[in-house]
């Protein structure tokens, strides 16, 4: 069993049309950490990304893939 992403960050950039580089010059972090985050080798905090979906204007539910099974 292959491990699932955690976050769809990466995906709700692209739908958004935005960046890595301007969410985190929206957040005040390095470009790094947030590539880190679309390549969900790191996560950020539940605070973190609440704030990332307050900047993409999308609900934080959507910013998670789903832990069931479909």
């Amino acid at each position: 069993m292959s491990e699932r992403p955690l976050n769809r960050l990466k995906v709700v950039l692209v739908e958004n049309q935005k960046t890595s580089k301007w969410l985190a010059e929206q957040l005040g972090v390095s470009a790094v950490t947030v590539s880190k985050w679309c390549t969900n080798m790191h996560q950020p905090d539940l605070q973190t990304l609440s704030k990332i979906a307050d900047i993409l204007n999308v609900d934080v539910k959507d910013m998670l893939n789903s832990t069931k099974e479909a």
